[in-house]
């Protein structure tokens, strides 16, 4: 009797360590301090013994690495993540958005092909592959992709924004200005002042861009995309040190630095 007493408060002590790990790893994430999420998702996913839990925390761990620009690392990660539950939707999601972005569009296509078998509405998967279309020249099937989307997901701004970005992306900058303002007039979100404003940047409206910008940070400071667009804006308009200070706002926020590698080439570090 008394050893099984024992058992039980071990096992209860366990647990809550557990708990606590998990938290902390959540908290770390949340607050855009990868270093700490990376730590902490390593030591829960070699302790996890149940496979759909260490997917997730070697999910975690792979965007925690990614957003440190430990590439290489991440790709491990998210494999690991895979290998331990080969129907986890976000791994193939987060595994197609990382080689898209190394430039290997042909494995990228490959892992939504995979990703859309498990399941067929996964919103990620589509934009994806719409970004790469687009990339290849392939207006109508990035449009395709989009709009199929919007068959389960009406609501989905990142479909809405991305068939606007299709029309800036091809020179329609018009085109692209009357879609954000109707956007806009049916829901005020940061993401959609963010994508305005890169139009009136295309535009050379510059005055309209750094009202556009600042007030999709006003609406979300932590949304890192719109510190990106601001950066572009006093580039432009030769605010180099505003335009570097912004930068390292994004990057601090999550966003992956090896991507803005030709941008911080304007930052001179004294």
């Amino acid at each position: 009797m008394k050893k099984n007493v024992l058992l039980v408060i071990s096992l209860s002590i366990s647990l809550n360590f557990y708990a606590q790990d998990k938290k902390l790893a959540e908290e770390c994430f949340n607050k855009a301090d990868y270093k700490c999420a990376e730590e902490q998702y390593l030591k829960l996913a070699e302790k996890e013994q149940i496979q759909k839990f260490q997917s997730e925390y070697y999910d975690y761990l792979g965007t925690s690495q990614r957003r440190l620009g430990k590439t290489t690392q991440a790709f491990k990660s998210y494999e690991s993540a895979l290998k331990a539950n080969p129907l986890s939707v976000s791994v193939y999601a987060n595994l197609s958005s990382l080689y898209s972005q190394k430039g290997n569009k042909v494995k990228a296509l490959e892992y939504i092909e995979k990703g859309l078998q498990v399941n067929a509405e996964t919103p990620d998967l589509y934009l994806t592959r719409s970004k790469i279309y687009d990339s290849q020249g392939k207006k109508e099937l990035a449009i395709k992709d989009l709009n199929q989307i919007l068959t389960f997901a009406p609501d989905n701004l990142f479909a809405k924004t991305g068939l606007a970005n299709l029309k800036k992306n091809n020179g329609d900058l018009d085109g692209a200005l009357k879609d954000y303002n109707q956007l806009l007039a049916e829901k005020p979100e940061s993401l959609l002042y963010n994508g305005r404003a890169d139009v009136y940047f295309k535009m050379k409206k510059y005055k309209e861009a750094l009202t556009d910008a600042n007030k999709a940070i006003s609406i979300d400071p932590k949304f890192a995309q719109s510190y990106v667009s601001k950066a572009m804006i006093l580039f432009d308009t030769s605010k180099l040190k505003e335009g570097c200070e912004n930068l390292d706002k994004a990057v601090a926020l999550g966003y992956e630095k090896a991507v803005l590698t030709d941008v911080y080439a304007k930052c001179v570090k004294k």
